[in-house]
Protein backbone atom coordinates (compact mmCIF):
# COMPACT_ATOMS: atom_id res chain seq x y z
CA UNK A 1 0.00 0.00 0.00
CA UNK A 2 1.37 3.28 -1.11
CA UNK A 3 1.71 6.24 1.85
CA UNK A 4 1.65 9.99 1.09
CA UNK A 5 3.33 12.54 3.16
CA UNK A 6 3.42 16.37 2.90
CA UNK A 7 6.77 18.27 2.86
CA UNK A 8 6.32 21.83 4.96
CA UNK A 9 9.26 22.96 3.76
CA UNK A 10 8.21 22.80 -0.57
CA UNK A 11 4.36 22.17 -0.02
CA UNK A 12 4.75 19.33 -2.11
CA UNK A 13 2.78 15.76 -1.67
CA UNK A 14 5.88 12.91 -1.60
CA UNK A 15 4.53 9.38 -2.56
CA UNK A 16 6.57 7.30 0.64
CA UNK A 17 8.99 9.39 2.54
CA UNK A 18 11.22 11.09 0.57
CA UNK A 19 12.50 14.38 2.59
CA UNK A 20 13.00 14.40 6.09
CA UNK A 21 11.16 13.43 9.50
CA UNK A 22 11.54 17.33 10.49
CA UNK A 23 10.02 18.59 7.14
CA UNK A 24 6.51 16.40 6.28
CA UNK A 25 3.69 15.29 7.86
CA UNK A 26 2.47 11.58 7.33
CA UNK A 27 1.48 8.89 6.17
CA UNK A 28 -1.82 9.73 4.55
CA UNK A 29 -3.67 7.02 3.00
CA UNK A 30 -4.21 9.53 -0.36
CA UNK A 31 -2.45 11.95 -2.31
CA UNK A 32 -5.65 13.73 -1.64
CA UNK A 33 -5.38 13.61 2.25
CA UNK A 34 -1.49 14.33 2.22
CA UNK A 35 -2.48 18.06 0.45
CA UNK A 36 -5.04 18.21 2.82
CA UNK A 37 -2.33 18.23 5.69
CA UNK A 38 -1.48 21.78 6.80
CA UNK A 39 -6.02 21.89 7.05
CA UNK A 40 -6.36 18.97 8.59
CA UNK A 41 -3.67 19.81 11.39
CA UNK A 42 -5.38 23.17 11.77
CA UNK A 43 -8.61 21.26 12.31
CA UNK A 44 -7.13 18.91 15.06
CA UNK A 45 -5.71 22.30 16.90
CA UNK A 46 -8.79 23.62 16.97
CA UNK A 47 -10.23 20.24 18.67
CA UNK A 48 -7.38 20.28 20.79
CA UNK A 49 -7.97 23.65 22.33
CA UNK A 50 -11.73 22.82 22.39
CA UNK A 51 -11.56 20.01 24.30
CA UNK A 52 -8.67 21.85 27.07
CA UNK A 53 -11.48 24.43 27.10
CA UNK A 54 -13.82 21.94 28.25
CA UNK A 55 -11.57 20.26 30.60
CA UNK A 56 -10.94 23.61 32.60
Amino acid sequence: MTEWWYNHRTGEVEEGPQSLGSERDGPYATREDAARAPEIAQERARAWAAEDEADR
